[in-house]
């Protein structure tokens, strides 16, 4: 199947999880044999209009990031393309309606990867448009899902796709049993809360624990004040940027993993944790799908304040340790872009009947 990405951005230019969650899908495509193109602003040195990574051919429609020329010029590089399919970042929501317009005429059906919204980019008019015109929009839970639907988009043309972990590294890693309590996040940003799993460690001074921070970023060094002010930063490790190689192991050696950060669209680093074996602690937020990972689930518990997740700590040394954890084993790489798969088989079909 040939492919087009359509994101002016990508994580050349910037490192956002949207941006990302797009690479890890257009990486997996071309590596199970799919044309992928990605129709970018350029961001290779030289004069070549064409760069190839990872067998993802990357265009450039603009020699840099210009939103006003690259809306311009996108519908004829979508003409050139000649994709089956469209796969487009929702993130600016002017491109995606620039996309459905051009795509109308090309007889060719757009879906939209839609990770959240940006304050900084677009506004809710557009955002309105972008989630209304395509033929599906795929979100990572169900609170996008919900979202999205509250943008106007009809409900049966909404699905959701999770992110995905390698499932093959979970079970082959190594056990290492250096903590108990991990917290991973990146980035380590305003929306972390990192201090909310502080404040629960704090709460258990007298008690036996070791505790690990896996994650960078802005909020990394505030982080690590607070560990310092509670008096509990010689119990409490932060390992910065890790790979999954690298965390993995550490995520099989630890009992329990604390979910607190007050915005996310999907829980990547609590997936990681709950298919190495962790229970899952999720403080409950407003704007996070954190919750929906542990619903149903025998190893994850569910809390609402730093006090509830030390209760919950305390309540889960009565569980037994796990390396694996095997009803993740549906979110495997290869089975999350299988799933992509059937969703542009699917509108390709409804594009024939028409």
């Amino acid at each position: 199947m040939r492919v087009a990405v359509v994101s002016m951005y990508t994580t050349a230019h910037r490192e956002t999880p949207a941006l990302w969650r797009a690479r890890r899908v257009a990486e997996a495509l071309a590596a199970d044999g799919h044309e992928v193109l990605w129709l970018c602003s350029q961001w290779w040195d030289g004069t070549d209009r064409e760069f190839r990574q990872r067998d993802v051919r990357y265009r450039g429609v603009t020699q840099g990031p210009a939103s006003g020329s690259f809306r311009s010029k996108l519908p004829f590089a979508l003409r050139r393309a000649s994709p089956d399919v469209v796969h487009a970042v929702n993130v600016p929501p002017s491109h995606v309606s620039t996309t459905t317009r051009a795509c109308r005429v090309l007889r060719t059906p757009v879906v939209v990867d839609w990770w959240g919204t940006n304050d900084e980019i677009g506004d809710s008019t557009q955002y309105r448009a972008a989630a209304r015109k395509p033929s599906r929009v795929i979100t990572p839970s169900e609170t996008v899902r919900t979202s999205v639907r509250e943008y106007g988009a009809a409900d049966e043309k909404v699905c959701v796709i999770p992110e995905s972990v390698d499932f093959d590294l979970v079970e082959s890693a190594d056990v290492d049993d250096r903590t108990d309590l991990v917290y991973l996040r990146d980035p380590i940003d305003e929306h972390a809360n990192v201090e909310g799993f502080l404040l629960a460690l704090a709460e258990l001074r007298d008690r036996d624990w070791r505790a690990t921070v896996i994650g960078d970023g802005p909020g990394r060094e505030a982080a690590e004040q607070a560990a310092a002010d509670l008096r509990i930063d010689d119990r409490v490790t932060f390992m910065g940027r890790l790979q999954p190689a690298e965390f993995v192991p550490i995520l099989k050696g630890a009992h329990a993993f604390a979910q607190t950060a007050t915005r996310e669209p999907f829980a990547t680093g609590l997936l990681w944790g709950l298919a190495c074996g962790c229970i899952g602690i999720v403080q409950y937020q407003a704007e996070s799908s954190a919750h929906e990972l542990v619903e149903n689930v025998d190893r994850g518990r569910r809390v609402t304040s730093p006090q509830e997740i030390a209760d919950a700590i305390v309540d889960c040394r009565h569980d037994r340790r796990a390396t694996v954890n095997r009803t993740f084993a549906g979110f495997d790489h290869d089975a999350v872009v299988a799933e992509y798969v059937d969703v542009y088989e699917t509108v390709v079909d409804e594009f024939g009947l028409w």
